[in-house]
């Protein structure tokens, strides 16, 4: 590490002895090398701490009283040097070429606030769950992101960001419990631009217990998310597009609920759907409602 490194990596870490030794490794394995590492410990109570002592100098470890993910980045941030800040969490890790492919995009591009790579999916055993793949060109990055939540491929582990911008952008929020990424990536976007290197450079690790299981946090974490940065779009944006980017996403809610057995909530969130964008959505509520009402799987 020098002390002028280009890129920052901030690992945060919370009773990851079982992972994190795996996400350090496949840091040491970049080819790109002008990089510092910062691993916080959110206030472990396993052996996470005994872990990172084994790595000696060759990391920062910042040791904090548990805070959560987004406080833990924010530590992380805080403590950065370099122009760039990538993030990993603890049970991910990277292919050997992803900071090398991302700096250069960083470089070539100056009008990019931040950047992110596809990501391939596995499954505790190693099982190959699928792709995370690029999303299209739609539009500017910030509407694209309010469409679809998850169109910033490989999120919290695969994104490098300019640090002046995540300064300008205010820090992860600490008060959200899920979907803190996409929060933050949503007020990145309206900072400058966004790119996606289309190889996967990251693996995302899938497990029962990972929070994307947690529907109700996600969906709380969800509208709020839509609802406090909905001043960031252009004005002509705030409206109609709007509403149809927010019964979208209520229609997401709507089918995992019933496939959870949760059929007034997804009802519920099917008929605010309509009422909301009626016409732009009217069409896809109406079915969905259908369905529902026919016992139908969805």
């Amino acid at each position: 590490m020098t002390e002028t490194p280009l890129v920052s990596v901030v690992i945060p870490a919370y009773n990851a002895a079982w992972c994190v030794a795996r996400a350090i490794e496949s840091v040491f394995a970049q080819g790109f090398r002008d990089f510092e590492l910062i691993v916080v410990d959110d206030g472990s109570t396993d052996s996470t701490a005994a872990v990172l002592s084994g790595f000696g100098n060759r990391l920062r470890v910042l040791s904090k009283a548990n805070g959560g993910l987004s406080s833990a980045r924010n530590a992380g941030i805080l403590a950065s040097r370099g122009r760039y800040v990538a993030f990993l969490d603890a049970d991910d890790w990277w292919l050997a070429d992803k900071l090398e492919r991302q700096v250069a995009l960083m470089r070539s591009r100056p009008e990019l606030a931040f950047c992110s790579t596809a990501a391939r999916i596995e499954g505790p055993g190693g099982e190959s769950l699928g792709e995370w793949r690029c999303g299209g060109d739609t539009g500017t990055a910030l509407e694209a992101i309010f469409a679809a939540n998850a169109f910033v491929a490989g999120s919290g582990s695969a994104v490098l960001a300019r640090r002046d911008a995540l300064d300008q952008a205010g820090g992860f929020d600490e008060r959200l419990r899920s979907l803190e990424d996409i929060d933050m990536w949503m007020r990145l976007a309206a900072v400058g631009g966004y790119a996606c290197v289309a190889d996967p450079l990251t693996v995302i690790l899938k497990r029962p217990d990972s929070m994307s299981g947690n529907l109700d946090v996600m969906r709380n974490a969800a509208i709020t998310v839509m609802r406090k940065n909905r001043h960031l779009l252009p004005p002509g944006k705030r409206g109609a597009f709007w509403r149809h980017a927010y019964a979208g996403m209520l229609s997401d809610y709507a089918k995992w609920a019933w496939r959870a057995q949760r059929r007034g909530r997804a009802i519920g969130d099917a008929l605010a759907g309509l009422c909301i964008a009626p016409l732009s959505r009217g069409r896809l509520m109406a079915s969905l409602l259908v369905a529902m009402l026919r016992n139908r799987p969805i």
